[in-house]
């Protein structure tokens, strides 16, 4: 897996940095970054098309997902014997690939090798930009929080200081193990609760993330007090994965340690050097954080930026904090410290001074939830740059984040009346015209994102589920075909696309044998998942198959007892069963928990 080639076109973008320390001089290559969400999404081209990879320093090396290489029409071939890609669900199947030319930095290299392995990743990524990428110069630099990540090479730097922004400001250092090629990935120590862990800096890993083994060393388990389900989580692997969220007396790295926190806990089976890693910290500690991994002196030197560090799923109870102790010390007496909040995030030392600079930093803005600094800073890239439809598009969804829908749409009308095919605004102004239960926009939007998106890309699961809540069945099947047809069946999203593609059908009530087939293949996925039974339990209902559908209906009741359509169904293939008061007390109860769900069954033909 070369490559030189990427290296020296990369040293042709060195940026000179001043000294920092004596002798000590830097020469940077800088990588813009633009956080969607809480994924950093990198430009880069792939043979003159346009690409969108997630900066992933979790990957020892760079990828693309099996549906990117059929868009971009590339040959595979196999793996060597033996090698396989592993991440948070398990192994995945892998091929390698060359790209002809990857354009990255403005810079076209020639004959480009990846992984093709894993999962759609969403969000329009068709691929993991990985170690091999960052480690090219030796040392990096994560400043997430400006929109950029810095690869570094140092010369006469043994014993500096890397931290080399911090001229005022605290900073921590810790150390890390040697990186090599076989395990180029940056881990260290910290300590949860007094006990020490093994952590990986993982700027893909969506949010961090402790291990179960990890979270009981420390005495904290799902079963523990306070502890609360936080949904399921995905990576490479084929398989989900439960988490939840716990609380903690302390989370200490470096020189920083927050106290009384919460922390996101899951079932990671992750190595790295053939070691276990004990948790993964994500893009919201690299947000809340500046980061130097110093390679070249087996040191990782980092600043507090502000704000919180975990992005956790769940309101904070009282008392609890999410911000480093030494931020919560310096802030006592101050009015925002008396009332426990947590202190604003920090702008980069280095400030914006282009529209685009304006754009990334308020892009990290919007990922923390500083909507009011993200729709300064976005705000500001629109005044700069009025042509470029995408910085309208990204204050719409700062807007739509602050729950100003008026102006959050005003802006995705903006965008497309600069770039009538901008396949991101069209989509989310789909989902807001359905969320307000405007049908006729909703469906132009749909039709336009459809004609907008390669076959291939990963909105067509999106489009499928807004299609079918606009009633248009036929429309909703086809995508949903499209995105089974050219995904392998390992995908992690598979079982739910068959589900959809299901659930649509039952609604329709046509093509019920296909539907009945689809939702059989995702029980085999996922076996006595509650939804995927709901799903067939209405095939079933439209079959006139009562006890079948009844069987599956308690069966998802068992997981889910107060789910308003899973009883509704259940009544309806009582009452029509004959078991009249078992039915009628099923409706009943469906309905004080959703006062409209006769209204809304009863448009689909479902009725006792």
């Amino acid at each position: 897996m070369g490559r030189r080639p990427l290296l020296v076109a990369l040293v042709l973008a060195w940026l000179p940095i001043a000294p920092v320390m004596g002798a000590c001089a830097l020469k940077v290559a800088e990588l813009p970054v633009t956080m969607n969400g809480m994924r950093p999404m990198v430009h880069a081209q792939i043979n003159g098309s346009d690409a969108l990879f997630i900066a992933d320093s979790g990957a020892f090396y760079s990828s693309l997902t099996p549906a990117a290489a059929a868009q971009y029409k590339l040959r595979l071939s196999a793996a060597p014997f033996g090698f396989h890609v592993s991440g948070i669900g398990g192994d995945a199947q892998a091929w390698l690939t060359t790209v002809d030319t990857f354009t990255i930095l403005n810079l076209p290299v020639h004959h480009i090798e990846f992984l093709v392995a894993g999962n759609d990743l969403g969000r329009g990524a068709v691929g993991l930009l990985g170690q091999n990428v960052f480690r090219l110069l030796g040392d990096a630099e994560y400043d997430l929080a400006a929109g950029v990540i810095r690869l570094v090479q140092t010369k006469d730097c043994r014993n500096s200081s890397l931290a080399y922004w911090a001229k005022s400001q605290p900073f921590s250092v810790i150390d890390i193990e040697w990186a090599t090629a076989e395990s180029p990935h940056t881990t260290g120590d910290a300590y949860v609760n007094g006990a020490r862990i093994r952590v990986l800096f993982d700027t893909g890993a969506g949010v961090s993330t402790l291990s179960l083994d990890a979270a009981k060393r420390a005495g904290i388990t799902p079963d523990s007090a306070g502890v609360i389900p936080a949904g399921m989580a995905a990576g490479m692997g084929r398989h989900f994965v439960a988490t939840w969220i716990a609380p903690f007396a302390s989370f200490k790295i470096g020189d920083e340690e927050i106290r009384n926190t919460r922390l996101r806990i899951g079932a990671l089976d992750l190595y790295s050097a053939r070691r276990p890693v004990d948790m993964l910290l994500g893009p919201d500690f690299f947000l809340s954080h500046r980061v130097y991994v110093a390679n070249s002196q087996r040191k990782l030197y980092f600043t507090y930026n502000g704000g919180p560090v975990f992005n956790l799923a769940t309101a904070a109870p009282a008392g609890a904090s999410e911000t480093p102790a030494a931020a919560q010390d310096a802030a006592a007496g101050s009015a925002a410290g008396s009332a426990g909040e947590t202190p604003p995030a920090a702008a980069s030392a280095d400030e914006p001074h282009d529209a685009s600079a304006f754009s990334r930093r308020g892009t990290a803005f919007t990922a923390r939830q500083d909507f009011t600094h993200a729709i300064a800073d976005l705000t500001r890239a629109c005044e700069l740059a009025p042509g470029d439809a995408d910085y309208f598009y990204q204050r719409g969804m700062a807007y739509l984040g602050n729950r100003q829908a008026d102006l959050a749409m005003a802006d995705f009308d903006h965008a497309l009346q600069l770039d009538p095919n901008d396949l991101q605004a069209l989509v989310v102004r789909a989902v807001v015209h359905t969320q307000h239960h405007e049908q006729q926009p909703a469906i132009a939007d749909l039709q336009a994102a459809d004609r907008a998106a390669p076959r291939e890309a990963d909105v067509r699961l999106q489009l499928g589920e807004l299609f079918q809540r606009n009633g248009q069945f036929p429309q909703a099947i086809a995508q949903y075909t499209i995105w089974i047809q050219v995904h392998n069946s390992g995908d992690v999203r598979m079982a739910a696309a068959l589900n959809g593609r299901c659930w649509t059908r039952a609604l329709w009530n046509q093509e019920l044998e296909q539907a009945l087939l689809d939702c059989n293949a995702a029980l085999k996925q996922l076996p006595n998942t509650a939804a995927l039974l709901d799903s067939r339990g209405l095939v079933r209902l439209r079959r006139g198959e009562y006890d079948q559908a009844i069987a599956d209906y308690d069966q998802a009741l068992k997981q889910r007892s107060r789910a308003p359509w899973t009883l509704y169904g259940r009544g309806i293939a009582r009452v029509r069963k004959g078991l009249t008061a078992e039915g009628h007390a099923d409706i009943a109860a469906a309905s004080a928990l959703d006062p409209g769900i006769a209204a809304q069954a009863g448009k689909y033909g479902l009725t006792p």
